[in-house]
């Protein structure tokens, strides 16, 4: 028999007025991963306003899946339309069904693999770029791939060097600054916050680099383009005839360059300081890479092959997922027993479903090859989510895989990659959680 809210566990740790802001501000990964302890539905304070976080992979389910039709975007992704606006992140149901229609082909699998030469020729770059011995800030170097992969591949533009240190400076701000916003009172939006000042700074600078693209595809005209910049340009809606209009296609871009960036770069990054710190996996990615390519180049034919490479990339996603999403319900619905009202506040953290021990096995232990076919064999498919799940799934998902293997395959084919010794590197809440800083040393693989 389904119970209404007042029965649902409060997280501990709430301050008057304040609610859990302090913990999921000061300690965000360890407060989202405590709340498994207090039960399967937990309630959460955000100053006075409470959100009921779900707790098991089998809720975060239906969330998303069964049930997903009760639910739209929640505070989270409200305080994200400062950004992204109405792109596809953001926006409602409708805009959401028609915006996602007009942009999936850029994401088929065939047109991905397009992509595979430039996401390539991205990272020969990078790797080029490196002298031995000299240490390197790995996470932005790899904050500059992601953002140059995505102008060139899914915009079909090169960013100057002043554009392109922009993006990398803004992107971090922006990403944390919609998760302080969701997490305090609304009243502080209007308080003279120095971070709040810099968070609508970065704002104006990515819409404007954002406009100067779409203003040189306008300039350009039809040129048979491909990319999804070309794409947006010359959708039409099949009832009205209406094309996007330079707002719409603004919120489009943005949120691919805010989505698209910050989530691959840090996984990369997570990639190659696993391997560092793990020699028995590194020697296996290195055997596969040398054997895979044989000295060339990274193609279509040769990441197909690259399948503890794969594995490698899904266990780094795993242990470094997105710490907190939200959903709001559009209906009454029951979840995991509970009674929820239209427009309660619904909230899941997939990284501390991923490292939940009673989903997975030794989940603090980096082992790509729980990923092995034989091991996921009759497993729920819901143990592994990091892209989200149903309607709203991540629309990009097999272009960043992909991206990320290119990636560690034309860098390690060159470099070994050793931490700088002395150094800590923290884990960071974000959009994912990203190294604090990952200064290495690249040393040459052969003469």
């Amino acid at each position: 028999m389904a119970t209404d809210l007042s029965s649902v566990p409060r997280a501990p740790g709430r301050i008057p007025v304040l609610g859990h802001a302090v913990p999921l501000l000061r300690r965000p990964l360890p407060f989202l991963r405590s709340l498994r302890d207090t039960g399967d539905v937990v309630r959460v304070e955000l100053g006075t306003m409470p959100v009921y976080f779900v707790t098991t992979p089998e809720l975060v389910h239906q969330l998303l899946v069964t049930k997903g039709r009760d639910f739209d975007k929640g505070r989270l992704l409200d305080r994200a339309r400062k950004i992204a606006g109405e792109g596809l992140v953001t926006a409602g149901e409708e805009v959401h069904r028609r915006h996602r229609r007009l942009m999936q082909p850029m994401f088929h699998h065939g047109r991905v693999a397009a992509y595979v030469d430039s996401m390539a020729e991205q990272a020969r770059l990078v790797a080029d770029s490196w002298e031995p011995g000299r240490t390197i800030a790995l996470n932005e170097e790899l904050y500059d791939f992601a953002i140059n992969t995505v102008t060139a591949t899914l915009f079909a533009a090169d960013l100057d060097a002043e554009d392109a240190g922009a993006l990398r400076h803004d992107v971090p701000i922006l990403i944390k600054g919609v998760l302080v916003r969701a997490v305090l009172p609304e009243f502080l939006d209007r308080a003279p916050i120095p971070f709040y000042r810099e968070f609508d700074a970065s704002t104006a600078r990515l819409h404007r680099i954002i406009a100067d693209l779409i203003a040189a595809g306008r300039k350009a005209g039809d040129q048979g383009g491909t990319d999804l910049l070309s794409t947006l340009l010359l959708a039409r809606d099949a009832d009205t005839g209406e094309g996007l209009t330079d707002d719409e296609i603004r919120d489009e871009l943005s949120t691919v360059m805010f989505a698209g960036t910050e989530s691959s770069a840090s996984t990369l990054a997570w990639i190659f300081h696993e391997l560092a710190v793990n020699p028995e996996a590194e020697k296996r990615v290195l055997d596969e890479i040398d054997a895979v390519l044989g000295g060339g180049p990274v193609g279509l034919a040769e990441v197909g092959k690259l399948e503890y490479v794969g594995r490698v990339v899904d266990e780094a996603s795993r242990l470094h997922a997105i710490p907190m999403l939200m959903r709001r319900a559009t209906a009454d619905v029951e979840l995991g027993g509970v009674r929820i009202p239209r427009g309660t506040e619904i909230a899941f953290s997939l990284y501390a479903m991923h490292r939940d021990a009673r989903v997975h096995t030794d989940p603090e232990r980096f082992d790509p090859d729980r990923w092995l076919p034989e091991q996921r064999e009759g497993r729920p498919r819901t143990d592994f989510m990091v892209f989200g799940a149903g309607t709203r799934k991540c629309i990009g998902d097999a272009f960043a895989r992909m991206e990320m293997t290119v990636a560690v395959a034309t860098i390690l084919a060159r470099w070994r990659l050793r931490p700088a010794p002395g150094v800590p590197v923290k884990e960071v809440a974000a959009a994912v959680a990203h190294p604090d800083r990952l200064p290495m040393i690249p040393e040459p693989r052969a003469a």
